[in-house]
């Protein structure tokens, strides 16, 4: 049975989401994969299964499919006027 661990509500729904991993200072991003998502507050969870398959393609020797160019922007807040 699901349970939120963000909101705590116990109705979800699967969705295919995309996920962006850093591993070693690099991006990678996964297309489609199946998760968990909170109806409320859309929190989503993968199954175990899923998090090692996606842990072994990152860590082993999967090729992407494709790559491609991310542009990269540092926050900087506006300094208020005293």
């Amino acid at each position: 049975m699901f349970k939120c661990h963000v909101c705590a509500l116990e109705e979800s729904h699967t969705e295919f989401v995309n996920e962006i991993f850093q591993i070693n200072g690099k991006f990678h991003l996964v297309e489609r994969i199946p998760a968990i998502v909170c109806s409320r507050c859309g929190e989503e969870s993968f199954s175990r299964e899923t998090t090692e398959q996606i842990r072994v393609m990152l860590h082993g020797d999967a090729k992407p499919i494709k790559s491609i160019s991310v542009d990269v922007f540092a926050y900087q807040p506006e300094s208020k006027a005293s």
